[in-house]
């Protein structure tokens, strides 16, 4: 009788022969490399320090696609990109202390956002190691504890041995619904000895999959089937799953109409029948799904901006579809089904009984009738003819990189993504410097398109020095940055607060002739020249810069 557990896969006469003679001059970094390239890596990011140098020695004897950036955060944002864009684990090349640190805002976004990225760093040398105060340069007392409270998984290496067992279950932690950072750390010493294991082959580190619990998408089926006014809201699980023409298909099944967060933006057609579109943070999407009898929430924890700042109050039944399992009922009570979107919505769509409802689509658009007159009504007419004119130039396929100032607000609601998993922002931590670092990662990934990337002037001046990273590997990458003359959103809400605005106001460079002197080609443009100027930046190979100096404003709140 034989068993699962009995079956090992013997090596090959070719594999035995390199096995006994591995190559000579190896050391733990080449144990690193030969096991990202084992999983299946092919692109890694990061930046070069003295305790990580065995690593970055090693990728000269590798097939690894090396991206260096200037910045170790701005190298987070490129993974968190490039693993948003592939689907797969972004490795994350970082040294001890300083440089480990400096990665921190870019992985508790990564972390909001679920988007995988494997950061592997070094640490001091072993004989250092305990929280004895050694004196050794970059040391902390516990470099781990930094992380452990922003990644999914903490993998700590002690030996070379140790290597490649430790980066496969990280990997496998962060491709494992839900996806998110992982931390790997390994000492100098250990990276930098000479080994005489065998080259690393045969790496499998898939993650499982997370299935519904059968007993309870009976009853939410049963739930949705009998409903009178279901609604969906997508969320970002949805785009990470490739979970979008499921979504469509169930939403057909029960003529419910569906939101998408801006973390979901792009998981459901824009112009569909059936689409609420992104308008979160307006009162009147907010009383529709308050009016609900069945919401089907997938891919979302309903956090603070998907629940119009916690002033959504549902009355209905809510069922909940979410991967993390600490956002189930984090918010609303409800039926709370721990699986990926994807498998939760398929479970759905063979269980559900399909349902008709001819006044859907009429409500759906009486809702964005109202919307649109709320808007209009406030004179804000600059602003949505930028993002007219953003779309208008931008190729549908494109993937967009949106930083945290107005016109990137304005666009969570009004932009329409037109497919999924090309629309990313930094909504999920809210942190600054985001869209043109990211935009190298995605650039990293295809350069077959270009890659839009969208700042203000005070966003901009976090990732400055990765225009030399853009120019460096020509990348096709445009930036447009509106140029206010500070933190325009801060500027807003100081004024509506208290009055007047405190340390808003920057001074800055000549964007352009920045630009410039890094060798990328740069314009200004107007508001009525932003659709023609823009086409032909992201048109032109290579990267790009488009300066707008504009005031925008944005909508009135409606949850005040």
């Amino acid at each position: 009788m034989t068993h699962d557990h009995d079956l090992v896969l013997r090596p090959t006469a070719a594999q035995t022969e390199a096995a006994l003679n591995p190559p000579a001059g190896r050391n733990g970094g080449d144990l690193v490399v030969e096991t990202l390239a084992g999983l299946g890596a092919t692109t890694v990011f990061g930046l070069p320090g003295q305790h990580a140098l065995g690593m970055f020695d090693a990728l000269r004897r590798s097939d690894l696609t090396y991206v260096g950036l200037r910045v170790e955060n701005n190298a987070g944002f490129a993974a968190d990109a490039y693993g948003r864009i592939t689907g797969e684990a972004a490795p994350l090349l970082l040294s001890t202390g300083p440089g480990a640190l400096m990665s921190l805002a870019a992985l508790q976004e990564a972390a909001a956002a679920s988007a995988p990225v494997l950061a592997i760093g070094s640490q001091i040398p072993a004989a250092g190691l305990g929280g004895g105060r050694h004196g050794y340069l970059h040391e902390l007392r516990d470099q781990q504890a930094s992380f452990r409270d922003i990644v999914k998984s903490v993998h700590v290496v002690r030996t070379a041995s140790q290597i490649p067992s430790a980066i496969a279950a990280a990997w496998e932690s962060a491709l494992t619904a839900p996806h998110g950072p992982v931390w790997v750390e390994i000492p100098q010493d250990v990276l930098l000895a000479e080994t005489v294991l065998p080259v690393v082959t045969a790496m499998d580190a898939g993650p499982e999959e997370l299935a519904p619990r059968p007993e309870l998408t009976a009853v939410a089926a049963d739930l949705l089937s009998r409903a009178e006014r279901p609604v969906i809201v997508a969320g970002g699980g949805v785009v990470r799953s490739d979970a979008s023409g499921k979504l469509r298909a169930l939403a057909e099944k029960l003529d419910a109409p569906v939101v998408t967060t801006f973390g979901g933006k792009g998981a459901f057609p824009w112009e569909h029948p059936l689409s609420l579109q992104s308008w979160l943070e307006d009162r009147h999407t907010t009383d529709y799904l308050e009016a609900a009898d069945v919401l089907l929430v997938v891919g979302s924890g309903l956090g603070e901006l998907s629940s119009n700042y916690h002033t959504f109050a549902p009355r209905g039944r809510m069922i909940q579809i979410e991967a993390d399992a600490g956002k189930l009922e984090s918010n609303h009570p409800g039926i709370g089904i721990h699986a990926d979107a994807r498998l939760g919505l398929q479970a759905l769509l063979e269980t559900v009984t399909e349902r008709r409802d001819p006044a859907a689509a009429g409500s759906v658009r009486e809702l964005l009738a109202a919307v649109r007159a709320r808007i209009d009504a406030q004179e804000l007419t600059v602003e949505q003819q930028l993002l007219a004119s953003v779309r208008q130039a931008l190729p549908d396929e494109s993937p967009s990189f949106w930083d945290m100032t107005i016109l990137a607000y304005w666009a969570w609601s009004a932009f329409d993504a037109r497919r999924p998993n090309t629309m990313h922002s930094a909504q999920g931590a809210g942190g600054l410097g985001y869209a043109f670092p990211a935009a190298i990662g995605a650039a990293s990934a295809d350069r077959t398109q270009p890659v839009l990337a969208v700042s203000g002037d005070g966003g901009a001046m976090y990732s400055i020095a990765e225009l030399a990273t853009a120019r460096q590997y020509d990348l096709p990458v445009t930036w447009l940055i509106v140029d206010d003359g500070g933190y325009g959103i801060l500027r807003e809400y100081m004024t509506d607060a208290f009055g007047e605005a405190t340390g808003t106001e920057l001074a800055r460079p000549d964007f352009v002739a920045l630009a410039e002197s890094f060798g990328v080609p740069a314009v200004r443009t107007e508001p009525g020249t932003l659709a023609q100027d823009l086409a032909k930046a992201l048109a032109a190979p290579g990267p790009s810069v488009v300066v707008l100096p504009a005031h925008l404003r944005m909508f009135a709140p409606t949850h005040l």
